[in-house]
């Protein structure tokens, strides 16, 4: 038997390709792996997260479970492209082995199997196999089908924006809307000249046959056989270089991930698994307020994640994020946008300069003795009332407090890690940790998220508990040792701020506390949907007046939900929320105290 033919030379070529180009960065990304990384996966290997991870791609590689729960058409149509491919080869191959048993079949022998079977004369027709192939394919076509429409009406797809194509992106594209439809003339033209088939390759071609003399037909069998190889091949050699490697390095990050490998402070192999896992299929442009409120097109996570794998990202565009958290909330892969955004400024921006730092040494502007300490923030101080709320709520519960920074202190470091600055960043959490230490505190209490963030995830303050101001008062409540009036005439509508809800999860608390109060009215937008206040002090790109603009935005939504009194638990986001709010807008502690029994 034979299973070659001249026309399968350019699938032969692009495979490959394909496989070496992927088979490189492979190697070179695993082996620029820090050796805690091998560790990890050496370790991870050997252990059960292997099967959960494994579990993992099968639900989101090949369901795509997650887009479907965003966007179901969108989420069917990625399914079907994905799992209606391994499905097709999958059975293909089984069907190779019941027409030929367990022979060394080469490659296209099993791609192009219908071809090959005329070929050689392979007989015992199997029908059942016809039907199967033939449901497969309609399968992946009805997602061809809608791919078609995202491209030219992306609205019909339940998106206002679909991403901006690069040159290999429009290539491979191409390329993939042709595999399929080529494939079905193909197999229905092997239909309508020798038979076979089923319902749709069979009755096409019984359609064919019918209207089309077998001599005429004979004309297009073998250019139709290579135009589907063609496709193919072009297909797997810009695969490697356009937004579609994604399909071959989101599952090695699943697997990664599992493992405990995490992106850093700054940049590291490991990265290029999380950025080129990215398929770009837009979901993140539409939540990004940047282009809702300010029509801002071209900054958005998908963006910033191709123009760092094409290793041409500018600050412009590095810069230009408000890091709220809503893109990635909602990301299908799950990559850490945030992260790589934030390494990202690092490598541009990072400026080590110790002598910037010396006023630090011996510096201590605190006050009192409790082993409870308040840390205010920038912020906070920059909010007197929520400061003397705070005064007037630990003074009732009777709390001894450590005030870290009451009469002035040292930022906490996270603006400046925001902005890409580390080492200096780090500088400030090195002299606020010993300070903490020092005065031997065991609760920390911020009113700042900016400040709770990275007070828990980069000062590793060990023995001390750290709180956001919401989940002390919660505390103060349900331990008696606070108590507060509670009237059904006092609405409230609450804003969850970016970095205390998406980024650190507290939804609850202080929703618990206004609850303890009075009556809460839900916005619009919520929890993981709320939106950012347009302030962030992550982006550095754009101007007051456009913060301006998105702050406005905020508050009509939070204006639209009925409530007397919008309240927020940042100081920043009351600052933003007040420009363009109509109804009083107040930090939670400040409802508490003017409220307290």
């Amino acid at each position: 038997m034979t299973f070659f033919a001249d026309f399968c030379i350019p699938f032969i070529v692009g495979t490959i390709i394909m496989f070496a180009a992927i088979a490189i960065k492979y190697f070179i990304w695993l082996r620029d792996l820090p050796k805690s990384d091998k560790i990890l996966i050496i370790k991870g290997i050997f252990s059960p997260r292997i099967f959960t991870a494994t579990w993992e791609v099968v639900r989101e590689s090949l369901l795509h479970y997650r887009i479907f729960k965003v966007n179901p058409i969108l989420g069917y149509m990625h399914m079907s492209l994905a799992f209606g491919w391994f499905l097709l080869i999958s059975v293909g191959w089984i069907e190779t082995i019941a027409y030929l048993g367990f022979k060394m079949i080469p490659l296209q022998g099993h791609v192009f199997f219908k071809y090959f079977a005329v070929l050689n004369n392979i007989e015992g027709h199997k029908p059942m196999f016809d039907f199967v192939m033939d449901f497969l394919l309609l399968f992946v076509l009805s997602g061809v089908s809608l791919a078609w429409l995202k491209r030219m009406r992306s609205r019909a797809m339940g998106m206002k924006k679909t991403t901006q194509l690069l040159t290999f992106d429009h290539i491979a594209l191409s390329a993939l809307w042709f595999v399929f439809p080529v494939r079905l003339l193909a197999e229905s033209l092997t239909s309508a000249i020798y038979g076979g088939g089923s319902f749709l390759t069979g009755g096409f071609g019984s359609l064919l046959a019918a209207g089309i003399s077998t001599d005429i037909l004979q004309i297009f069998y073998e250019p139709i056989w290579w135009f589907y190889s063609f496709a193919l091949g072009i297909f797997f050699v810009a695969m490697p270089f356009s937004r579609y490697m994604h399909i071959f390095t989101e599952i090695p990050l699943i697997f990664l991930r599992h493992f405990k490998l995490r992106p850093e402070a700054k940049e590291k192999s490991y990265d290029n698994f999380e950025v080129e896992a990215c398929s770009r299929c837009g979901i993140c442009i539409d939540p990004c307020q940047l282009q809702l409120q300010l029509g801002i097109n071209d900054v958005q996570s998908v963006y910033f994640l191709r123009d760092r794998r094409k290793n041409r990202l500018q600050q412009k565009i590095a810069n230009n994020c408000l890091m709220c958290g809503r893109c990635e909330q909602i990301c299908p892969i799950g990559i850490n946008l945030n992260t790589l955004r934030l390494n990202s400024r690092t490598s541009m921006r990072n400026i080590p300069n110790e002598n910037r730092y010396k006023y630090l040494k011996n510096l201590d502007r605190s006050t009192g003795n409790g082993r409870v300490g308040y840390f205010a923030g920038c912020m906070t101080l920059l909010t007197p009332n929520t400061l003397s709320a705070m005064q007037r709520i630990f003074d009732a519960a009777r709390e001894d407090v450590w005030w870290a920074d009451k009469s002035g202190g040292v930022c906490c470091g996270r603006p400046l890690k925001l902005s890409g600055e580390s080492d200096s960043a780090q500088k400030m959490i090195d002299y606020n940790k010993s300070l903490f230490n020092k005065h031997n505190i065991t609760t920390l209490v911020t009113s700042c998220p900016i400040c709770l963030r990275i007070f828990k995830e980069e000062y590793r303050l060990e023995g001390v508990e750290v709180l956001h101001h919401s989940e002390y008062i919660l505390r103060l409540l349900e331990q008696g040792r606070l108590r507060v009036n509670y009237s059904t005439e006092q609405t409230f509508t609450y804003h969850d701020p970016c970095e205390l809800g998406r980024g650190s999860g507290i939804y609850d608390e202080p929703r618990a506390v206004i609850e303890a109060i009075g009556k809460l009215l839900e916005p619009s937008h919520s929890r993981k949907n709320a939106l950012c206040c347009g302030s962030s002090l992550a982006n550095t790109a754009i101007n007051d007046s456009q913060q301006l603009t998105i702050a406005r935005n905020v508050a009509e939504d939070l204006d639209n939900a009925g409530a007397d009194t919008i309240v927020t638990a940042c100081p920043l986001c009351k600052k933003a929320i007040t420009r363009g709010a109509t109804h009083k807008v107040k930090d939670l502690s400040e409802i508490v105290a003017a409220n307290i029994k």
